[in-house]
């Protein structure tokens, strides 16, 4: 009997043997079929990525982004669709001595510029991208902020200017050098501290050889700048790349690059035009018409001060095709203490542009915002301010802000009535 129990045990403890044997097997098995099926997902989503990036010239699904990382956002789909943004720009951003004196605040020995837009800043910060024209720079403190003729202001402007959602500045002005070409390459470090993209000036020739592209919404915009001149301020010795003067062959040839780099849009900001006339010259007509030839779409123009008009083309290119011009000849001041006859009052420019399915560019439509560059006599310190015009005359006529007084009442009136009279109907 003893024997026969030791038997049963030992073949009990086989079959147990047997069974966990077959155990580990089936439990190895499983595990090297989820490593299996992980490694697969792992690949699929690797070369799904590869996919898009490769594919990009088709689908546009992604692209590098301005801190040169690649961005993926709608992935491919069988249906290509319009894309539609909106593009804000602005005029000259000049700082007299008046309004750094304004900004000023005694208690921390800093400035703030932020309360002059606080009228108008909702145009600017719900735009897709906002573009600016910088006539002053920023040499430091040390060398003593300053006035016209040479414009050296606070930095803290150009942070302001960041906050109020200004994307792109061009800095090709006739005050460019107004400090020197220290002056010149100090104002890019800090434009470049402030997060705010900029074109037009340079330190070194491989920068000017470097096109400025933005994307939005998966729309590659580059950006262009030229100006007339430096106020008869020598270009430095050796460093003709300091700033993009106009000269039609460096234009061409940016714009080829442009245009070999896949640019869906391209966009002038021209310094031109003659100062203080509200109608432009026939140099300007002469580059736009070039310009627009050799595939720009969008001309913003500034310098003269005072605004200028705005029109759409329908441009009639060499192989008879046809494509959409947007061209304003001046937008005027932005932020100013002039006091010569419309250089107070300006725009905030709004346009609508879209990219179709078939590549093709149209500009949808023009509208703008009146503003006036006010200084409110009766206050002591912050009186510089702008104001949307519209919505401070509907205040007053509603007796909900009394506060301009019935002289300003009629004077900005009569600003509205010029302002439209020099740009134009919007489109």
């Amino acid at each position: 009997m003893m024997q026969r129990n030791s038997r049963k045990k030992r073949i009990d403890k086989k079959r147990i043997d047997k069974q966990r044997r077959i155990d580990k097997k089936t439990i190895a098995g499983l595990l090297i079929s989820i490593s299996v099926l992980a490694l697969i997902f792992i690949a699929v989503v690797i070369y799904t990525k590869i996919s898009i990036f490769f594919n990009n010239s088709s689908d546009e699904s992604a692209y590098y982004n301005d801190n040169n990382e690649i961005e993926v956002t709608n992935v491919a789909s069988p249906e290509q669709t319009d894309t539609t943004f909106s593009l804000c720009a602005i005029g000259d951003i000049l700082c007299h001595n008046t309004q750094y004196f304004d900004a000023y605040q005694k208690e921390s020995d800093t400035y703030d510029f932020s309360y002059v837009y606080d009228n108008i800043s909702n145009y600017i910060k719900t735009a897709d991208i906002a573009v600016g024209s910088l006539e002053t720079s920023f040499a430091g403190k040390e060398r003593g902020y300053s006035n016209y003729p040479t414009f050296n202001s606070p930095d803290e402007l150009a942070y302001s200017l960041k906050k109020l959602g200004i994307d792109v500045l061009s800095t090709a002005g006739n005050h460019c050098l107004d400090m020197g070409f220290s002056g010149l390459s100090r104002t890019i470090d800090v434009l470049n501290d402030a997060d705010i993209s900029h074109l037009g000036t340079y330190k070194t020739q491989e920068e000017q050889d470097t096109i400025l592209f933005k994307y939005v919404k998966g729309i590659k915009l580059a950006f262009i700048n030229y100006t007339y001149g430096t106020n008869g301020i020598p270009i430095p010795e050796g460093k003709d790349f300091c700033v993009n003067l106009i000269d039609k062959d460096l234009i061409k040839k940016h714009i080829d690059t442009a245009k070999s780099q896949n640019a869906d849009i391209i966009i002038a900001c021209m310094h031109w035009g003659t100062e203080y006339k509200t109608t432009a010259n026939a140099e300007q007509q002469e580059l736009a018409d070039f310009l627009f030839q050799n595939g720009v779409n969008i001309i913003l123009g500034n310098h003269p001060h005072v605004l200028e008009p705005m029109e759409k083309r329908t441009v009639v290119l060499e192989d008879g095709s046809t494509k959409d011009g947007f061209v304003i000849y001046a937008l005027g001041n932005f932020i100013c203490d002039q006091r010569a006859e419309n250089t107070r009052n300006s725009i905030i420019l709004d346009l609508s542009v879209t990219k179709h399915s078939d590549g093709t560019i149209t500009i949808d439509h023009a509208k703008y915002t009146p503003i006036y560059m006010y200084n409110n006599t009766n206050l002591s310190i912050r009186k510089m301010k702008l104001l949307d015009i519209n919505k401070t005359i509907i205040a007053y006529e509603n007796g909900a802000d009394m506060s301009i007084g019935e002289t300003n009442y009629n004077f900005l009136k009569t600003q509205l009535e010029k302002i439209t009279q020099i740009v134009g109907p919007e489109f």
